[in-house]
């Protein structure tokens, strides 16, 4: 009964989210009071550009009252080099922009291919992607909407694809594939302006953003990618909803379209994909498979919903998800992992007219074999989803998140200090991290 109640709630959730893009959190009643932060204050050095909305903002500090005018942040350099701590300026917000105060960013595999030069990437840059923290400033100009969504105290969750709800894409409630996320930020690692908010302390230097640079002790988020966190909520766990779990919704929900009744398998069940069983679980899904290396690993995905567990070291994977399903395949294969081989796992894994559904990321330029007449005279759809719809999704995972049906605590693994973040990498690198890392800032 508790996954039926469960499903119903997600299958109202989809559908609210084929509708047009609401603009705001429709969880203003839940913000925080803002009086208590009435005496925050910007104080400019002399050698500061002007804030002109428009005009190109060099690397001079601001300071508000009981804050430092600086801040530390992990900065990448060059591939397979360890990331370093610097001294930043303070960033600079501007119009329809917020300045966040950092509170937990998830160690995230996206991550590590830049760090290991998988994919390309400005540089120098800071990653991390997977936030929570709290309000501290509006830039100039900001709307009064936003403002009131989202006043100075809110605490906050930031999705990791920003959308700037005014593109082709937005407009039509597809913040997915918001066409200045990808054109400024992942083409060119700044926010929409053309320009980075991060500039070196010493000598200004402008160092670039995966995101909002979500590994430093302040970041600016585009204000449609940030949704309210609840004080019901922690800030460390919440951190996931940002990306392991919008992105596994925006596959479950958008891409797959997963129905109570049907059968899944998951082809890599960390983060991301141990998210995914999760979600499949809520939705109803009647036979859910996960497939991994680690037993470990595997032995976990059963506390999230798993029905068969599947060790692709010791039993062909693709034979064993047949036979589980009586020969057919499973109605929705997802490969959470990002390798050529697990790629053809999936799209073998699928019944007849099922889904492939890719969201693991992998080396740039790596390419997937596929037998095509097996596509054609089958009708196999495969199908790519990177994320799901910040002003749609994110407020829902909230919601779900707060009423127990996605368990944020057996999802996060490990919580390390700031200090440590290099290590963590480390051992995500090695498999060594079952489920999700959250990096405690402040």
């Amino acid at each position: 009964m508790a996954f039926q109640r469960s499903s119903l709630l997600l299958r109202k959730a989809i559908s609210s989210s084929r509708t047009a893009a609401a603009l705001y959190s429709p969880y203003s009643s839940l913000l925080y009071s803002s009086s208590n932060y009435s005496d925050w204050t910007r104080s400019y050095s002399s050698s500061e550009s002007s804030d002109t909305e428009g005009t190109t903002v060099t690397a001079a500090g601001y300071h508000v009252n009981n804050a430092p005018s600086y801040m530390r942040g992990a900065v990448f350099w060059e591939p397979n080099k360890p990331l370093t701590f610097e001294d930043f300026q303070m960033p600079r917000p501007k119009a329809n922009e917020i300045l966040i105060k950092t509170k937990a960013c998830g160690v995230c595999h996206s991550d590590l291919h830049v760090i290991k030069g998988e994919l390309p990437f400005a540089s120098p840059c800071v990653v991390g992607h997977e936030i929570t923290g709290e309000v501290v400033e509006h830039g100039k100009l900001t709307d009064s909407k936003i403002i009131q969504s989202l006043p100075i105290g809110s605490q906050v969750i930031g999705a990791f694809i920003m959308p700037c709800g005014s593109c082709f894409y937005c407009s039509k409630g597809q913040d997915d594939l918001c066409e200045s996320f990808f054109e400024y930020n992942r083409a060119k690692g700044t926010l929409y302006d053309g320009e980075t908010r991060l500039f070196l302390r010493n000598g200004g230097k402008p160092v670039y953003m995966y995101s909002m640079g979500g590994l430093a002790e302040y970041c600016v988020v585009p204000a449609h990618g940030l949704a309210v966190l609840p004080n019901t909520l922690p800030y460390t766990e919440s951190a996931i909803l940002g990306c392991a779990v919008f992105t596994a919704y925006g596959a479950m929900a958008h891409a797959a379209q997963v129905r109570p009744g049907d059968a899944i398998a998951v082809i890599g069940v960390g983060g991301v994909g141990s998210s995914c069983l999760q979600i499949a679980r809520a939705f109803g899904a009647s036979e859910i498979i996960a497939v991994d290396v680690q037993d470990e690993k595997l032995q976990k995905a059963k506390l999230f919903g798993a029905t068969h567990a599947i060790n692709a070291l010791k039993e062909d994977a693709v034979t064993k998800i047949k036979e589980i399903t009586g020969g057919r395949g499973v109605d929705i294969a997802v490969e959470a992992l990002g390798r050529a081989q697990t790629f053809s796992q999936c799209v073998q894994s699928v019944r007849d007219g099922g889904k492939a559904v890719m969201i693991g990321l992998t080396l740039s330029g790596a390419k997937g074999e596929v037998d095509i007449n097996h596509l054609v005279r089958r009708q196999i759809k495969v199908i790519g989803s990177y994320g799901g719809r910040a002003r749609q999704d994110l407020p829902k995972l909230i919601k779900l998140a707060e009423r127990g049906i996605f368990n944020l605590e057996a999802a996060v693994s490990r919580k390390c200090k700031f200090e440590d973040v290099g290590e963590a990498y480390k051992d995500l690198d090695k498999g060594n991290i079952v489920g999700r890392a959250v990096v405690e800032i402040m």
